[in-house]
């Protein structure tokens, strides 16, 4: 049977993902987008199977995103392309619902391998990927912090949750998205009730667990 893949990468690096896939008769490339509002029609539209996300898409993180197209297209399995593996990232991408993470610096038929395992219905993760995951594992009991599950956010929420905490006023969140000042606020109560937070510190920190901001920012007034 022949995976149906579409392909979210940078315009730079699609050519050379692309030529992974050509000699691979049983992984049929559906589509091929390079921002998260592409991906996300595309995937509407198509229905793949299996969507391999680059984590480091200009505007939009590779875990928001996640999120957006399991909203939209259920069915589909989720193979991260990351060119870190830290375990921020990679606990983030396993809470979005990711099945595989791989570095993109890996050879192409270990990128394969991953896409072939996720499509069957397994998990696969990079060699490092998995020593790391084990190491957090290990320290779980040692007061590290617990990442957030951000999966019960809306997309529309998510965003509010990604500009917030990156340091947008709720004015300027507003404009960005071209709402209601009132409606973020909405959002806003929303998603903090989900996240379990009670002030803006914990929009931050609970971002920044979630691999959705690199790091902490300090509250602005």
């Amino acid at each position: 049977m022949t995976v149906n893949v579409v392909l979210v990468q940078d315009h730079k690096a699609i050519a050379g993902l692309r030529a992974v896939f050509a000699c691979s008769p049983d992984l049929h490339v559906a589509g091929e987008a390079t921002n998260g509002v592409e991906a996300v029609a595309l995937c509407r539209r198509l229905r793949p199977d299996l969507v391999l996300i680059d984590l480091g898409l200009p505007g939009v993180t590779g875990i928001q995103l996640t999120t957006e197209i399991l909203h939209v297209c259920p069915r589909a399995k989720v193979v991260m392309f990351s060119a870190y593996d830290d375990e921020d990232s990679i606990l983030a991408a396993i809470r979005a619902g990711v099945r595989g993470f791989v570095l993109e610096k890996s050879p192409a038929q270990e990128i394969l391998q991953a896409v072939r395992t996720v499509a069957a219905g397994g998990t696969y993760l990079s060699s490092s990927a998995s020593s790391r995951l084990l190491a957090c594992v290990q320290r779980s009991g040692q007061g590290g912090g617990v990442v957030p599950d951000v999966g019960s956010l809306s997309p529309r929420e998510m965003q509010v949750l990604r500009l917030v905490a990156g340091g947008m006023r709720t004015k300027e969140v507003a404009s960005e998205l071209n709402l209601e000042h009132n409606t973020i606020r909405t959002y806003r109560r929303t998603m903090m009730r989900k996240l379990g937070v009670k002030n803006l510190a914990g929009v931050i920190e609970a971002a920044h667990l979630a691999g959705l901001v690199p790091a902490p920012h300090r509250s602005r007034h």
